[in-house]
C-alpha cells in the first residue's frame, strides 16, 4: 500500500523529520485560501501514486493567489499516468541550495532494512545506481538496535554533508528509521532532503521537501489507521476484487491467463510461459485449497481483461487434492460464462481422480507442466 506525498510526510513529522508546514486542497479556491495562509510564493503538487509529476505537469509555483488558483484548477484537471489528480498540496517555495537522497529498503541480499543515501538527491535513485553506484551509501540497519546515532554520523560524513548539518542529519536518519520500523514499510524515503535557505536570514536547515511510504500489505492489519486512508486510485479493479477475494494477483501484459496455487509456483509459470513463447496476463495465486466460490473469483478477475484468449490452471496438489481442485473449477464454470479455451494441469494428491473429473467436462488436460505451457501458447495464437 502506497502513501501519497502528504501522508508520508505528516507521517515523518510525527518522527521528528522536520517537513514543510503543507495544506492539502481538493479545489482550486482550497487552494488558494491555503496559499493565503502558508504565504507566497508556493509550490503546488499532485497527489497521485506515480512518478514524474514534474515532467507531466503536475508540479508548479505559483506567486501570485490568480497563479494559485489557476495552476491548481489546471493541476486537478490532470490524469497523469492513467491516474486522476484528486488532491493537491501546497507547499512553501524552497530556496534550495542542495539535495540529498535517503531512504530505507528491505535487502534481501542482507535481510535486513537498509538505509541508502546519496549526495545526488532529487532525481532517480535508480538513474544514480545505474550510472554511478559509487555515488550510494549503504547501511544495513539492526532490527533490535535500530540505526544508533553514530552510524547516522557515518553516513552524513560519507556522502560529504557540512559538518554543521550533521546534528540535523542525525535526527532526521534516525525520525526516518522509526518511522520506517513503526509502519511496517517496505520502502521509506525522503527525496530530496533538502538544505534550504531561510527567508529571515536564519541558517540554513535540512527539510524533507519529499516524501514516500509503501506499507507491506502482509502487515496491513496492523494498521487499521493506515488501511482506511488507502487511495481506491491505487489499484486497479480488478486488483481490489482480487484483494477482496484473499487472491493475490498482479496485473500483466500478456494473453495467457494464469491461475496457480502457491507464489513460487506462479512464478515459475509465468518464467515457462515465456521459455515457450507466450506471454503471460497475470501473476495469479489462489493459495491453498481450492473452493469453487475462490476458484469462481479468480476466474472472473481472470476473463475480464479482454486480452486474455487462454485460461492456464497449473495446481500442484500437495495438501491441496487433485479432485477438490477440478470440482472448485466446474463449480466455478456454472457461475462464470466462459468462451475461451481452457487447459489444466493438476499434479500429486489425487490427480487422476482430477484429471478424469475435468476431461468429463471437456477441459483440455496435460500431464507434465511443460505440455500444459505448449497447449496454452498454442491456444493463444
Amino acid at each position: 500500500m502506497k502513501l501519497h506525498e502528504y501522508q508520508s510526510k505528516q507521517l515523518f513529522g510525527r518522527f521528528g523529520v522536520p517537513v514543510p508546514e503543507g495544506i492539502v486542497a481538493d479545489t482550486p479556491e482550497a487552494a488558494r485560501a491555503a496559499a493565503e495562509k502558508i504565504g507566497l510564493p508556493v509550490v503546488i503538487k499532485s497527489q497521485v501514486l506515480v512518478g514524474g509529476r514534474g515532467k507531466a505537469g503536475g508540479v508548479k509555483v505559483a506567486r501570485t493567489l490568480e497563479e494559485v488558483e489557476s495552476k491548481a484548477r489546471d493541476i486537478l484537471n490532470l490524469t497523469i499516468k492513467g491516474l486522476p489528480v484528486r488532491k493537491v498540496l501546497i507547499d512553501p517555495a524552497a530556496a534550495i541550495k542542495n539535495e540529498i537522497y535517503l531512504g530505507i529498503v528491505i535487502d534481501r541480499t542482507s535481510r535486513r532494512a537498509t538505509m541508502m543515501a546519496s549526495a545526488a538527491g532529487g532525481v532517480d535513485i535508480e538513474e544514480v545506481a545505474a550510472t554511478t553506484p559509487e555515488k550510494i551509501v549503504r547501511v544495513p540497519i539492526n532490527p533490535f538496535i535500530g540505526l544508533p546515532e553514530y552510524l547516522a554520523r557515518d553516513i552524513a560524513a560519507h556522502i560529504g554533508l557540512p559538518r554543521q548539518f550533521w546534528p540535523e542529519f542525525i535526527t532526521v536518519a534516525r525520525g526516518l528509521a522509526s518511522a520506517f520500523a513503526a509502519t511496517d514499510a517496505s520502502l521509506a524515503e525522503i527525496n530530496p532532503l533538502a538544505i534550504v535557505g531561510q527567508p529571515n536570514g536564519g541558517p540554513d536547515r535540512l527539510i524533507a521537501l519529499d516524501g514516500k511510504i509503501v506499507v507491506d500489505d502482509n502487515a496491513i492489519f496492523r494498521h487499521p489507521d493506515l488501511a482506511e486512508i488507502r487511495d481506491p486510485d491505487e489499484e486497479s479493479s480488478a486488483e481490489k476484487k482480487a484483494r477482496e477475494a484473499g487472491l493475490n494477483f498482479i496485473s500483466l501484459d500478456g494473453n495467457i491467463g494464469c491461475m496457480v496455487n502457491g507464489a513460487g509456483l506462479a512464478m515459475a509459470t509465468m518464467d515457462i510461459i515465456h521459455y515457450y513463447g507466450g506471454s503471460p496476463a497475470n501473476f495469479l495465486d489462489v493459495a491453498g485449497g481450492a473452493r469453487a466460490d475462490k476458484v469462481a473469483a479468480a476466474l472472473r478477475i481472470i476473463l475480464a481483461d479482454p486480452k486474455v484468449k487462454v485460461v492456464l490452471f497449473n495446481i500442484f496438489g500437495g495438501i491441496t487434492r487433485g479432485d477438490e481442485v477440478a470440482r472448485g473449477i466446474i463449480g466455478a464454470l456454472k457461475e462464470v460464462n466462459v468462451s475461451i479455451p481452457m487447459v489444466a494441469r493438476i499434479v500429486g494428491t489425487n490427480q487422476e481422480e482430477g484429471n478424469r473429473i475435468l476431461a468429463e467436462a471437456h477441459i483440455a488436460t496435460a500431464g507434465s507442466f511443460a505440455e500444459a505451457v505448449q497447449k496454452a501458447v498454442e491456444m493463444a495464437k
